[in-house]
């Protein structure tokens, strides 16, 4: 009876461990495999060692998905971060209304990124959103077409991605900012500091492990994004927000290109891990001294 009460935990969760084993490692092992087959509109497991990868980096539409998420990546955490810090020391000031703006910046992580683009594509549509709603009130010369310019739809990303992501991140900031040791902000003001030196000086650069940590998440969220994008543009206007999400997604499914897909795939898992594993290392790492 003994034995069984010890072993019973593990014998429940056991079925639960053999599913996920099966459907998340089962199938990217074989995802792995099927980017170095001779896969086309079904799964072909013949070997055909680089030949898919080849195929990935000769196809245009790959470059321009690489292009795309390189301009999305680099805005969307440029101004997450720079809107989170600034949200975060405004309410570290413990302002009265703190609880109140707090939840109104979170409100947006709370939604999933379908809504929000759908609520975005509606917002910026220029037949029905803010262009309409400016030119009813009179300002018949106001355009904003973003979302239908090529040359500007990959803009429209950012700013929904933007909107949805920095509160969380001023919640990571104001977290932060309340672990700071107070007796060392006091005898900077005692000193006569001002309070633009005290944040520069002092309490930003210790926000160092605040800044990797919404970093990763946040190059995590850009390199898988697709429910946004998909919501929110399609991919299109043509390319102009595809992005390697989007374009595995189109070129297994739709396009009946398993195998360019798969490579697709694998390359942002490989991605994704070269940013992740170092980060949990180095925490791990850190949590043992």
């Amino acid at each position: 009876m003994g034995w069984l009460q010890e072993q019973l935990p593990k014998l429940v969760l056991a079925p639960s461990f053999a599913v996920i084993v099966l459907f998340v490692y089962g199938f990217i092992l074989w995802t792995v495999y099927l980017s170095f087959s001779a896969s086309r509109m079904l799964p072909n497991y013949s070997w055909a060692g680089l030949t898919q990868w080849d195929r990935l980096w000769n196809t245009l539409t790959w470059q321009i998905a690489l292009d795309n998420l390189a301009v999305f990546s680099v805005l969307y955490i440029v101004l997450c971060l720079v809107i989170g810090l600034t949200l975060a020391i405004l309410l570290d000031q413990k302002i009265r209304v703190e609880g109140g703006l707090r939840t109104l910046y979170l409100y947006p992580m709370a939604l999933s990124f379908i809504v929000t683009g759908t609520a975005w594509k509606w917002f910026l549509n220029p037949g029905l959103g803010l262009e309409r709603s400016m030119r009813e009130w009179g300002f018949d010369d106001f355009t904003f077409d973003w979302l239908i310019n090529p040359d500007m739809a990959i803009y429209t990303v950012v700013i929904a991605g933007v909107w949805q992501a920095s509160g969380f991140v001023m919640a990571m900031f104001l977290a932060g900012l309340r672990g700071i040791d107070n007796e060392i902000l006091k005898a900077a003001q005692i000193d006569g500091a001002p309070a633009w030196k005290i944040y520069t000086r002092i309490i930003i650069p210790q926000l160092g492990p605040v800044f990797m940590s919404a970093f990763v998440v946040l190059l995590h969220l850009a390199i898988k994004s697709f429910d946004l994008v998909i919501a929110l543009t399609g991919g299109g206007p043509g390319n102009a927000t595809e992005l390697p999400a989007t374009f595995m997604y189109s070129y297994s499914f739709t396009r009946n290109q398993i195998g360019v897909g798969a490579a697709s795939a694998v390359f942002m898992l490989m991605t994704i891990a070269a940013i992740i594993v170092p980060y949990l290392y180095s925490e791990l790492k850190g949590g043992r001294k």
